[in-house]
């Protein structure tokens, strides 16, 4: 289990350093996009080509984030069902999860979308757009962004059997560090506890 925790930090370790890069996609789109409303207005132009270069920056900060937002736990869950349970139960949904929805999921994806980057990619298919940009650098997302997705569902599939078998502290408990006033207000918290209970 240790070689695997590793991997599975190697993983972590992969989809954040790409999580950190991918918010100046975000910013190089909105950037974009400002310009190309500005140009419209003054000079009463536009470019196809700028429309789908904010397109690309959008499905690339979108796609390869995919991992990251898994790693962070920003994914979408059932929270209403799932946190009236024992840990361990919420443990074992996230380890079914994994298992039975997310790596199909992410499989099938990859099988249908490498072929088809390829096939975009050996033809140099073009936008229809006129003025348009080519296509296979957007079609190379998928597979990049669903196989990121799957190596971090593995990783967090690894990190639940290893809590699971006693081996590592809860892997879902957020890791943000807490402002002064928020650990001021636990311990007030914690005391108005102690107080009650004597």
């Amino acid at each position: 289990m240790r070689g695997l925790l590793k991997l599975s930090g190697a993983i972590d370790w992969l989809n954040a350093l790409v999580g950190r890069w991918v918010i100046w996609l975000i910013l190089a789109s909105t950037v974009i996009s400002g310009i190309n409303a500005l140009v419209r207005k003054v000079f009463n132009a536009s470019s196809n080509a700028y429309l789908e270069v904010q397109w690309y920056l959008f499905a690339g900060a979108f796609l390869l984030a995919a991992g990251y937002t898994l790693l962070n736990g920003e994914h979408v869950k059932i929270d209403v069902v799932s946190s009236r349970l024992a840990k361990r139960k919420q443990i074992w949904i996230d380890v079914i999860g994994f298992a039975l929805f997310l790596t199909p999921m992410c499989l099938v994806v990859l099988w249908f979308g490498t072929p088809f980057f390829l096939q975009g990619f050996r033809s140099g298919e073009m936008s229809s757009n006129a003025g348009g940009l080519i296509r296979w650098p957007v079609y190379l997302l998928m597979p990049i962004g669903f196989g990121l997705l799957l190596l971090q569902g593995l990783s967090e599939f690894i990190k639940r059997i290893a809590f699971l078998q006693g081996l590592i502290p809860d892997p879902t408990e957020k890791k943000i560090a807490k402002t002064a006033e928020e650990e001021l207000a636990e311990e007030l918290r914690r005391q108005a506890e102690a107080q009650g209970r004597v």
